[in-house]
């Protein structure tokens, strides 16, 4: 089946069109959908709508560019949210050093709780991570020695030596659209080393959407561009992509239930 890992439905780029764009999605063949939380008072939003359907499902956390929002996050306050049965991951956290839209020290407080959180929940930590492979790579081992929990480097666009290190950690990698790009050589050469039973695809709509939509508005009914695009990075018939991501999709996130 089609799975697309990261989406972000309550996004304004869909608020005139929202019900048509999940329409089009399954239309597609997507059979199920993660939407994702950004911060925490987008949350009820991002949960109603993994209840309202059966086939998309939700997260809940903290963007780094949000982190300035939530300095006094706590870990009770994810691991609350968490409870829900329709929430299945933490996130999406991490670092982002290319924009710096939060202080450096505060995404660093605000991540450690999301990891925290993971490990307190068993969920997995859906990471974001920008030009801060050394921090970022610090962080992610010096916590899951101390407790180890599940990682997923989401969108990942980072370089060769952060995903060696996390992939010693076990961690799960998402291709994005941009592996499409034309300009993206050094993106797909660190995808065609990545763990085969690791990886899963997603859109990150409304951003980053995959040729030949690149420049339009993101929508899951496009992540079939990128499964095609992984299959030809990693010399997989489609049909063996789209299993193999499934199965690490479903080993990934074990509380989502199959349709």
């Amino acid at each position: 089946m089609l799975i697309d890992s990261h989406v972000n439905l309550h996004a304004p780029q869909f608020a005139d069109d929202q019900a048509d764009v999940i329409a089009r999605a399954r239309q597609a063949g997507v059979a199920l959908m993660l939407t994702i939380c950004d911060r925490l008072d987008n949350f009820p939003k991002v949960l109603a709508l993994a209840k309202a359907h059966a086939d998309i499902w939700a997260s809940v956390g903290v963007h780094p560019h949000e982190a300035k929002h939530h300095r006094g996050l706590d870990v009770a306050d994810l691991v609350r949210f968490a409870a829900d049965d329709r929430v299945v991951g933490i996130g999406e956290t991490g670092l982002d050093y290319h924009y710096d839209l939060s202080p450096r020290d505060v995404q660093r407080q605000v991540f450690a709780v999301h990891i925290a959180a993971a490990q307190a929940t068993g969920l997995p930590l859906i990471v974001h991570t920008r030009e801060a492979d050394e921090d970022m790579g610090d962080m992610l081992e010096t916590a899951f020695h101390r407790q180890p929990f599940k990682i997923l480097m989401h969108c990942y666009t980072s370089g060769a030596e952060l995903a060696r290190r996390a992939a010693q950690l076990g961690a799960y990698f998402s291709v994005s659209g941009i592996a499409t790009f034309k300009a993206a050589d050094d993106v797909r050469a660190v995808i065609a080393e990545m763990p085969e039973a690791r990886l899963i695809v997603e859109t990150d709509c409304p951003y980053l959407a995959p040729v030949p939509y690149r420049g339009r508005r993101n929508e899951p009914a496009f992540i079939g561009h990128v499964l095609a695009k992984l299959a030809e990075i990693r010399g997989w018939p489609l049909a063996e992509a789209e299993a193999k991501t499934e199965a690490a999709f479903f080993d990934l996130f074990d509380r989502v239930q199959r349709p």
